[in-house]
C-alpha cells in the first residue's frame, strides 16, 4: 500500500507541478485572477500546444493521484475479498 501511495504522490506532485508552471505562465495577467483567468486567445502554436499539454497535466494529476490511491488498492482489497 505505500508504494502505491508513493506512486499516486509522486504523479499528483509532478504533474501538479507541470500544471502550476504553464498556468503561471499564461493565466496570470494579474495578481487578483492568479491561475484562474482564461486562456489567452492567440499564442501561437507554440502556445496552444503548451495550453493542450497544461490541461493535460491537470487531468493527468488528478486522475493519476485517485488511481494509485482509490482504484488500485480496492481492487486489490476485492480481489482478496474473491479469493476468500
Amino acid at each position: 500500500m505505500a508504494d502505491e501511495f508513493a506512486k499516486g504522490f509522486g504523479i499528483l506532485v509532478t504533474a501538479g507541478l507541470g500544471w502550476l508552471m504553464l498556468a503561471g505562465w499564461y493565466n496570470t495577467p494579474d495578481f487578483e485572477t492568479q491561475l484562474t483567468a482564461p486562456n489567452p486567445e492567440s499564442v501561437g502554436v507554440y502556445g496552444e500546444l503548451a495550453l493542450l499539454l497544461k490541461d493535460a497535466f491537470f487531468w493527468f494529476a488528478i486522475l493519476g493521484a485517485l488511481t494509485f490511491w482509490i482504484i488500485i488498492p480496492a481492487i486489490e482489497q476485492a480481489r482478496d475479498a474473491i479469493a476468500e
